[in-house]
């Protein structure tokens, strides 16, 4: 009985705690940074150009991201990234794009669907050869 009475601060400090570390977990955690793409920035795709990736240094949410295929100012495509791929990886196919200059922009989403980071890609296609 004498343990059931101070259990219950004890518990609440515990679970104080425990919630403080997860917390400062998160925030200490590394920040999202790209570490490859496809196409490459400022790049050249000879060929084909209907695939799309951008790998990260950690997992991202597949599901609230996206791919925003831009020529110039107008939007040509907004493209949803492939579910079943590695966490860290953002990938998305659509049909070959023709000769011309392109920005692929990316963004992922948190959990919540809070933004967490957004960039952009620049290339050229010199389309089906």
């Amino acid at each position: 009985m004498v343990l059931g009475r101070f259990a219950g601060p004890w518990l609440l400090l515990g679970l104080l705690l425990a919630s403080l570390l997860v917390v400062q977990s998160g925030a200490w955690a590394d920040e999202l940074r790209v570490m490859d793409t496809g196409p490459v920035n400022n790049g050249v795709e000879r060929g084909r150009t209907d695939e799309f990736f951008v790998r990260f240094n950690q997992p991202v949410d597949h599901i609230k991201s996206e791919f925003i295929i831009k020529r110039g100012d107008e939007v040509l495509e907004v493209l949803q990234p492939r579910f079943k791929t590695e966490p860290n990886v953002l990938f998305a196919e659509r049909s070959p794009l023709p000769a011309g200059d392109y920005t692929l922009v990316w963004t992922v989403k948190a959990l919540n669907g809070g933004q967490i980071a957004v960039g952009e890609i620049t290339f050229k296609s010199e389309g089906r050869k």
